[in-house]
């Protein structure tokens, strides 16, 4: 984008001189005076790419409430100075009177539309953040996910029938995390931006770049929180403060740990587990191991096979804070042969 940007600029400034040129060439009385045409034509090229840079910021919600005002403010400024009041007096103060007329009214019409640009959806549709296809359900991501690299097999599981939101300035935190002096965030940022890149190589997904900030808030989240509020969208976070806080603000959320709690198999007393023990219990002839979804299973009798795969039937279930807590028995049929360093996934019901 950036060198796109330049490539034009370069090609704009080479035709402002060429044009300098092109009206030396016309006019046979500047002659004498082409460096100073060729000057001249450089000068208002680099003016011109100057105001570009300096307007860098201003978006085409800016520039078309800008418009916008300007036309309110032209109209106000006509009907006012079209009344009775400017049909006599002096022609010189009634041609200062409208001028100054004008820019006032111009001057107050623009400073009230940028300032209520975000809701201010006359003309553009985008200028409040709306798609085009308003009945598609939208889902806006945040940078957790992105980081946390799940929404990809997701996706790839056609689930999410959904649009999928990505604000710029998440892709832009993201970047600030990827270049950051701490190894690890500089790890979880270019994870994010692989995870984007593979969404946006999938075809069968509707991915949506956001190409507008928040001008209302400073911080990522309160972005978030009303950029779905204006799109009527979802926000999918694993971060469970900015969960709640969508929540407060009547944002319906997607939380990736909930779903993948509830989509956890159901365990019940007498199913057969295949399990990796790790460790002794708090008992020398018990055995620990862990499920997938950080459940601990506590296998009585099998402190012999740790490190080994064994297949132990549940015999009753506690719940805990980290998920469950799963008394077993070592289940008859198993024998040493499931230690040979094969072991089944755990979590996966035998029968």
């Amino acid at each position: 984008m950036n060198k796109t940007i330049l490539i034009i600029r370069i090609l704009f400034m080479a035709l402002c001189v060429f044009g300098a040129w092109l009206f030396w060439y016309a006019n046979p009385d500047l002659q004498e005076y082409l460096a100073l045409s060729l000057f001249i034509g450089a000068a208002i090229g680099t003016l011109t790419i100057l105001i570009d840079v300096f307007i860098k910021g201003f978006s085409v919600r800016g520039l078309t409430a800008v418009a916008f005002g300007i036309a309110v403010g032209s109209l106000i400024a006509f009907l006012i100075t079209s009344s009775p009041l400017f049909d006599q007096g002096d022609p010189q103060t009634l041609h200062l009177s409208r001028l100054a007329l004008f820019i006032i009214s111009v001057y107050l019409a623009t400073i009230i539309t940028l300032r209520g640009k975000d809701d201010f959806n006359l003309l553009i549709p985008y200028i409040k953040f709306v798609p085009h296809n308003v009945d598609v359900p939208l889902i806006v991501l945040d940078t957790s996910i992105l980081i946390d690299g799940r929404i990809v097999n997701i996706c790839q599981s056609r689930f999410i029938s959904s649009a999928i939101v990505i604000p710029k300035f998440v892709i832009e935190e993201l970047h600030r995390v990827a270049d950051s002096g701490d190894t690890q965030k500089q790890i979880k940022g270019r994870k994010g931006l692989e995870v984007l890149n593979k969404l946006k190589n999938m075809n069968y997904i509707d991915l949506r770049i956001q190409d507008v900030d928040v001008d209302q808030a400073e911080q990522v989240d309160s972005k978030l929180i009303y950029l779905c509020q204006t799109l009527k969208a979802k926000l999918m976070t694993t971060d469970f403060n900015l969960a709640k806080l969508a929540e407060f603000h009547g944002i319906a959320w997607l939380n990736l740990n909930a779903l993948s709690k509830a989509l956890n198999p159901d365990i019940s007393i007498g199913q057969y587990l295949d399990v990796d023990l790790v460790k002794t219990g708090k008992e020398e002839h018990q055995g620990v191991g862990y499920l997938s979804d950080g459940s601990m299973v506590v296998v009585n009798e099998s402190a012999q096979f740790i490190g080994k795969s064994v297949t132990a039937e549940v015999i009753s279930i506690l719940p805990s804070a980290g998920g469950k807590m799963i008394f077993a028995r070592i289940h008859a049929a198993s024998n040493p042969s499931n230690a040979n360093g094969t072991s089944a996934t755990a979590g996966i019901p035998a029968y």
